[in-house]
């Protein structure tokens, strides 16, 4: 007998006498492998074998199988070797040691050799180490109790901490063949590895989830403007160079923002000490001006609102304050340019309805002029710039500035989608029968003709006189009317002549349009899209024809108006998205047939003027025309057209049906930030340029031009 069989028969000897399960896996059996005082007689072994006798280790280079059929005996135990398991291993002790020191030597030594230990529904396996994370059965959440070299899941439960940032930190933790996994809807963390590690891990995790730093202070401020402050102390306190927004400015551990109303600093940092260099620096800097109490002279660069139109609001705002100062301000160039500002549509926009030849004073009104710089007074606006300059005292100043700070935001804009359809269907029918005979004998002196002839493109005589050289050209004119023509030739005198004519007809037509003007304007102020020609009208001429030179001098005087498509729109966003709009849509066109007129050309015209209130996305109709037409003609024989059946050679019937849909629709959409303009643009933008890209020529070596403009690919935003 070996020496490693004689080692297995003690060791399996001390585990049978022992019999009794480890704690490690005395939680995984199954409750109906045992009698329901199963647990206490395991609990009272397991404390037995952990203070009974200890086993001695040796196994040098004994092969895998066999001294885990050892083990399994130690434990108590079945354990199954996965066939890809494979090898010899080595495990002895110098001293005698505990069962479950043995067993965790065991589990580290088949570890060492790229195998390991799992616990699968009860059933202990050993596997490779790359399988173990697929087999193992046992999942802990929360804390896990201490399992040695065993392979089991463990889910942490985050309070504070992004899981998706823990990843980064823990994967170099965790064993190649193992896996982390993070997820963000309930804040876990899934990790799957030994269980010693997982122990280490969770203290890992347990320090870095904590709270943010909410160290937070609010200091007053005597002197200095809260938002001018806010963007200095930002740059100071990170030592940044980056220009920082004012009022929300977060960089770093240090978080400043500015509280316009009450003039302070809303500070938050990481810790107290922080916090207190950055109020120290604050106090250092909240010192009073140069200036006497006679003011100084500031200037304030708006970043949205216009300098002209601001200036003579808080003129008007601080009158009262500077003692009649103001009163120079509003007059004189500033008047001047309060009155430039962009008409209501309703009032000088489109509120005439007159024009030349049918437009409309509205559809060709330019678009306003910008405002002037204004001049006079305490306040003064410099257009160049879009700045304030402001001369009063320092208390003067700092209630000027709070107002400047909420009344200088970013204004928010309405995209405008205007979808007018037209859609037109017309079905027409003619059925009738014409003829002509020449009545008398040859060689008579007098003749009588007697037949039916009725307007129109199949007038029979007009027929009849297109072939009288032959029977050739009477065919050739037949086939030039419409419908299905069916004629009678006769000859008289040598001379092909048409006897009857029988025609039948049906159109059918229609029209589809779909004009879509789109715009975006700034919340209440006027935008305008035209899209058509420019057409002369004439408004005058004259001619010296009562002169005494002989020389006639005619000349003209025309005006020209725009004709197509035009759309002026004034929206207002109202608290909740809802948008009042006031609106002007025309669509005009010149007649065909009177392009050429002496007295002008005459124009056709649809328009509306209506305010609306529209929810931001929402389609509203605004108006059109729903027309049904029906025209009837009949040409007949008086008597003889009316006789039933027979009649209807006497007779012309023409039948005519015209349908018209004209609606126009309304879609306004919000835009407030930057982000969402830009997600617009680039989305009408990428739509122009795919169908660019499927309107390319077709590929030709005998044409050399085998590509059409294109716009360029989008640049990826910058980080």
């Amino acid at each position: 007998m070996t020496q490693a069989e004689l080692a297995i028969r003690a060791v399996a000897a001390a585990a049978m006498a022992a019999a009794a399960l480890l704690p490690l896996s005395a939680q995984a059996q199954a409750p109906a492998q045992a009698p329901a005082a199963a647990p206490a007689k395991a609990a009272a072994a397991a404390g037995a074998l952990r203070g009974g006798a200890p086993v001695l280790l040796n196994f040098p280079n004994t092969d895998i199988e066999a001294v885990t059929r050892a083990m399994a005996a130690m434990i108590g135990r079945a354990i199954l070797v996965d066939p890809r398991v494979k090898g010899t291993i080595t495990l002895y002790s110098e001293q005698p040691m505990a069962v479950r020191e043995a067993y965790q030597n065991y589990q580290s030594a088949l570890r060492g050799l790229g195998f390991s230990v799992v616990d699968s529904g009860g059933l202990l396996k050993v596997v490779p180490e790359a399988e173990a994370k697929l087999q193992t059965g046992v999942v802990s959440i929360g804390n896990a109790e201490g399992r040695g070299e065993q392979v089991i899941t463990q889910i942490f439960r985050l309070g504070h901490e992004n899981p998706n940032n823990l990843v980064a930190v823990l994967r170099p933790l965790i064993s190649p063949n193992n896996t982390i996994n993070a997820n963000p809807g309930n804040n876990t963390l899934v990790i799957t590895d030994y269980a010693d590690n997982l122990a280490r891990l969770g203290k890992i995790i347990a320090a870095l989830d904590q709270p943010a730093a909410s160290e937070v202070d609010v200091v007053p401020l005597q002197h200095a403007i809260a938002s001018d402050m806010a963007a200095l102390v930002q740059r100071l306190g990170d030592g940044s160079s980056t220009q920082a927004v004012p009022g929300v400015a977060t960089l770093g551990a240090l978080t400043v923002m500015a509280d316009v109303r009450s003039n302070a600093l809303i500070l938050r940092a990481a810790n107290p000490g922080r916090l207190a260099s950055v109020r120290a620096l604050v106090e250092r800097l909240d010192r009073p001006g140069s200036a006497g109490p006679a003011g100084s002279i500031y200037v304030v660069h708006l970043k949205n609102a216009d300098a002209a139109k601001l200036a003579t609001v808080l003129r008007a705002a601080f009158g009262a304050a500077t003692g009649g100062a103001s009163g120079g301000g509003l007059g004189g160039a500033a008047v001047a340019a309060a009155s430039t500002v962009s008409p209501g549509l309703g009032i000088g926009g489109i509120g005439g309805a007159g024009g030349v030849a049918g437009i409309s004073a509205a559809a060709a009104t330019p678009v306003a002029a910008a405002a002037q710089p204004s001049t006079g007074g305490f306040i003064q606006a410099d257009a160049a710039t879009n700045s304030l300059v402001i001369s009063a005292p320092e208390p003067l100043y700092r209630q000027i500035r709070t107002v400047i700070d909420q009344l200088d935001g970013r204004r928010a804009q309405v995209f405008v989608e205007s979808m007018i359809v037209e859609m037109d269907a017309s079905k027409a029918a003619e059925f009738g029968f014409q003829w002509q005979g020449l009545l008398g004998k040859s060689g008579d002196r007098l003749g009588l003709v007697a037949g039916t002839n009725f307007g129109g493109s199949g007038n029979i005589l007009t027929l009849s006189a297109a072939g009288a050289s032959g029977s050739t050209q009477a065919s050739a004119a037949l086939s030039g009317v419409p419908g299905l023509n069916l004629g009678l030739l006769q000859k008289v005198n040598g001379v092909y002549t048409l006897g009857a004519l029988a025609r039948f007809l049906e159109t059918v037509s229609g029209t589809n349009i779909l004009s879509t003007p789109n715009l975006v304007a700034l919340d209440n102020e006027e935008a305008k899209i035209v899209v058509g020609s420019n057409v002369p009208f004439v408004t005058g001429s004259f001619t010296n024809t009562g002169s005494s030179s002989a020389t006639v001098n005619p000349f003209q005087t025309i005006e020209r108006k725009d004709v197509g498509l035009t759309l002026r729109i004034k929206p207002q966003i109202g608290e909740g998205g809802v948008i009042r709009m006031t609106v002007y849509q025309e669509n005009s066109s010149v007649v065909a047939a009177t392009s050429t007129s002496a007295n002008g050309p005459t124009t056709n015209k649809s328009s509306i003027e209506t305010t609306v209130v529209v929810d931001d996305g929402a389609i509203m109709v605004l108006g059109g025309q729903l027309k049904d037409q029906y025209d009837g003609n009949a040409n007949k024989v008086p008597f003889f057209g009316d006789v039933p059946v027979v009649g209807n050679l006497f007779r012309n019937d023409s039948r005519v049906r015209t349908k018209t849909n004209l609606l126009v629709f309304l879609r306004p959409v919000v835009i407030r930030d930057g982000p969402a303009a830009a997600s617009l643009t680039l989305d009408r933008y990428d739509l122009i340029r795919a169908q660019q890209q499927t309107n390319q020529p077709e590929p030709s070596k005998l044409l050399p031009v085998n590509e059409a403009p294109q716009l360029p690919a989008v640049p990826p935003a910058k980080p």
